[in-house]
């Protein structure tokens, strides 16, 4: 496969319409206003290095799938951002930091299907709907958590991880995370 640098912007557009037909025509996305463009990262699960980011952290704190009471996973995810609660349901597979046994941040895995990039058929899947909780904000329970996820993803042979609509691109980009596209509510920039 090409490094993520040598694939051309035109090909991250296609890949990224393949992944969202009609995307620009969503009524919340036109409302991305032109100076606060969004972007969307890539990083290359072969050459990730789950090193690159390391935290120690007291035995309170742990990581792991959910599997406790949905209500308490609903109630996590309205507290960071209230307009993704309908996106969780009870079959979603959800990885999170644990403090005290709560939930202090959460993400979905997702599998975003098998997609042609430059050539090649990969295997792409993500951190999706990435939060902290306020009161757990700051002491790198959430990038751990992704860091931890995508480790997942590579161990279960996933060429790419992809994270769609951030603005938190510096924070990703501690993980090796590369912005591939930007856009706004007119579409790609």
């Amino acid at each position: 496969m090409k490094e993520i640098k040598d694939i051309t912007k035109d090909q991250w557009a296609s890949l990224f319409n393949e992944l969202h037909p009609g995307y620009f025509e969503r009524d919340y996305v036109k409302r991305v206003a032109d100076d606060e463009p969004a972007s969307e990262m890539f990083l290359s699960l072969n050459g990730f290095d789950e090193y690159i980011y390391e935290k120690s952290f007291p035995g309170n704190i742990t990581f792991g799938y959910y599997n406790g009471d949905f209500k308490d996973l609903l109630t996590a995810v309205e507290k960071v951002m209230p307009h993704w609660v309908p996106l969780f349901s009870e079959k979603s597979r959800v990885y999170c930091g644990f403090v005290d046994g709560k939930i202090a941040s959460f993400c979905m895995i997702e599998n975003f299907g098998e997609h042609t990039v430059s050539g090649n058929k990969l295997k792409i899947g993500g951190p999706g709907c990435v939060g902290t909780v306020p009161e757990y904000r700051d002491r790198g329970i959430g990038l751990t958590m992704v860091k931890n996820v995508t480790k997942i993803l590579k161990d279960e042979g996933y060429a790419l991880s992809y994270i769609h609509y951030t603005y938190e691109t510096g924070w990703y980009a501690k993980l090796g995370y590369k912005v591939v596209l930007s856009w706004t509510g007119k579409g790609i920039i």
